[in-house]
């Protein structure tokens, strides 16, 4: 009898993330890394099991016995452990990218990437299973592997992924080679895999300090974290969420990347497979702005040095790859079946030739809140700062893709609407304080015409509701931002009856789909947790916190057991669907908590 693809694959709730700021891996809770990219987030993978359990690499250290496996991150910090119980005796492993030790010259070929899995006896005697399948290129590409004394070296061109390690390997001859290792009560067996580009380089000649290394990772990020003054409403989730946040962000420009891979599915077996490892300005943004609730000043700072490299581009782009090219082409990788059969699989993003208004709005938005939290922008970004409230000025009557990237025809989408108010509204405030310079009375007057727009074309008096794009009457929950830019008050009637028939027509199980009509590509996906953290956000600020914190911590339940989210969640299974993990679910995570800390601060305020 066949195996079905479904029982070939972890589910996605399976894996866990470390990384070091340049590059991610995946690692599944039997320990099996089925997903990494080297040197940096947007390359071909080395390992891709997650995209083809049979063809895709991997690099596994799991039990050879049965075992109970629990499995959290040290203490407020990115590296991963994890503990096998068996009948033989107990050991765990720790998973991490030695965040220190990555060359910062971007591009550089004397960079070197590592990763480090120490296995450590705890109780009696345990054997692992080791196996090691680089497969370069997401497995299109010749990989050469041998064994040497004390490692293991596979190559691919120039390209070197170099294994030290204590175990005794066996060549198979198809690609990959294996090993058992047996564990006792305070020993440690430490692997460490080294990429590198070029001839004559040996990382092992001077042996790495396996330990002194993960004491440093760990300090690194506890350091980080102890910057985090939040304390309030699910402190855990919100400070997990951060660390994440800060995992998505490439060290070397400040470019925030939206997840750290490429196709995992929004309905399983569907189409609808995106490859989201860049940098969206809208993404970034909201990150941003997330991170700056916790009093992370730096990465906003760098993030918009790293926008002032791009203004010698043409025209804004939605998107760009961390180091900065918008040249972002799509292709499918064919010989891939894709995580459980959902094909196609693709590397690159066509939306990154799309027209998506809401650009303006976002990046002068960030900009705003980054005055009123930092300092004022720097002085050679406020001229492109004033073009880009122009550039609202000039195109907002352009119909466009949406928030949504949607592979069909432009509309008048009103969350794009909406953002154009934004970055005419920001720029209006910034010009007020002296910090922009522009034609004050022509802006006040776009503003104008768009609010006019909007409430005379976005909100349909027949369903009560804002609606998806201009003079239609298809639900989108992109209408729930509406106060949350503050367009509208959370109490105006409008918004209240927008709040209501999205409760009513977009909601499954308590989690909020994006929309739910034809949207020219075929299938259908999952519920989306950004937009139902929109959700939570409204009811919070409407005064029906007992709803917001009950909706939170429904949504809360669906984290994996290390406290990551996903894009969507299959409203009927609890499966989660999409790009793993997801930096808008966090940033939404963290923000819905604040929201929430701020309502129950109000309400103890009335009662006093």
């Amino acid at each position: 009898m066949s195996v079905g693809a479904g029982e070939r694959y972890r589910p996605i709730s399976d894996y866990a993330m470390i990384g070091d700021m340049h590059s991610a891996a995946l690692i599944s809770s039997d320990g099996s890394m089925d997903w990494c990219c080297f040197p940096h987030f947007d390359d071909p993978a080395v390992f891709c099991r997650i995209l083809d359990s049979d063809k895709g690499g991997y690099f596994a250290i799991t039990p050879a016995s049965k075992s109970a496996v629990s499995r959290k991150y040290v203490e407020d910090s990115n590296v991963l452990e994890t503990r096998h119980d068996t009948a033989e005796g107990a050991a765990r492993v720790f998973d991490l990218m030695p965040v220190e030790k990555v060359a910062h010259e971007e591009g550089s070929k004397h960079s070197l990437h590592s990763v480090y899995r120490i296995l450590e006896g705890l109780e009696g005697t345990v054997a692992f299973d080791v196996v090691f399948k680089p497969t370069f290129g997401f497995a299109e590409n010749k990989t050469d592997i041998r064994v040497e004394a004390g490692k293991v070296v596979a190559t691919c061109g120039e390209e070197t992924l170099l294994l030290s390690s204590p175990a005794v390997f066996a060549p198979s001859g198809a690609g990959f080679v294996s090993a058992t290792v047996r564990v006792r009560k305070g020993e440690k067996f430490c692997f460490g895999l080294f990429y590198f580009k070029g001839e004559g380089r040996d990382p092992l000649k001077k042996p790495a300090d396996y330990q002194g290394d993960l004491d440093e990772t760990v300090a690194f990020w506890r350091a980080w974290l102890s910057r985090c003054r939040y304390h309030g409403y699910h402190a855990d989730l919100v400070r997990r969420s951060a660390l994440v946040l800060k995992l998505l962000i490439y060290e070397p420009t400040g470019a925030l990347i939206a997840a750290p891979t490429t196709s995992l599915p929004e309905e399983i077996g569907g189409v609808r497979n995106w490859d989201y490892r860049f940098s969206w300005i809208r993404d970034s943004t909201l990150i941003l702005s997330a991170l700056m609730e916790l009093d992370y000043q730096d990465e906003a700072l760098r993030f918009f040095r790293w926008i002032e490299s791009l203004q010698e581009k043409a025209s804004l782009q939605i998107m760009y790859t961390i180091h900065g090219s918008p040249d972002i082409p799509e292709r499918e990788l064919a010989h891939l079946e894709g995580y459980k059969k959902s094909s196609p699989v693709r590397v690159g993003n066509a939306a990154a030739a799309q027209t998506q208004l809401d650009r303006f709005g976002q990046l002068l938005n960030a900009a705003y809140y980054c005055y009123k939290k930092i300092a004022p922008p720097a002085e050679n970004i406020r001229s492109f700062l004033s073009g880009l409230v122009d550039e609202a000025c000039l195109h907002w009557k352009d119909p466009d893709h949406g928030i949504w990237e949607v592979r069909d025809r432009p509309r008048h989408y009103l969350h794009s609407k909406l953002m154009c108010w934004v970055a005419l509204d920001r720029g209006i405030k910034l010009a007020e304080l002296g910090v922009l310079e522009g034609p004050l009375e022509r802006w006040i007057g776009v503003r104008e015409e768009i609010s006019t727009e909007i409430l005379q074309r976005g909100y349909n008096s027949r369903i009560g509701a804002f609606t998806q794009s201009f003079d239609s009457d298809t639900l989108d929950a992109s209408a729930l931002t509406v106060p949350l830019v503050g367009f509208l008050p959370f109490d105006d009637p409008r918004v209240l009856s927008t709040v209501d028939v999205v409760r009513r027509r977009l909601v499954s199980n308590g989690l909020v789909y994006r929309y739910l009509n034809d949207d020219g590509l075929p299938g259908g996906e999952g519920t989306f947790l950004l937009c139902t953290f929109w959700l939570v956000d409204n009811l919070a600020n409407q005064g029906c916190l007992d709803e917001a914190k009950a909706l939170f911590e429904s949504v809360a339940k669906h984290a994996n057991n290390v406290g990551l989210f996903s894009e969507e969640i299959d409203p009927k299974s609890g499966e989660l669907l999409g790009n793993f993990p997801q930096g808008f679910t966090h940033l939404a995570l963290i923000r819905s908590a604040i929201h929430i800390q701020n309502a129950e601060e109000r309400q103890r305020a009335k009662r006093s």
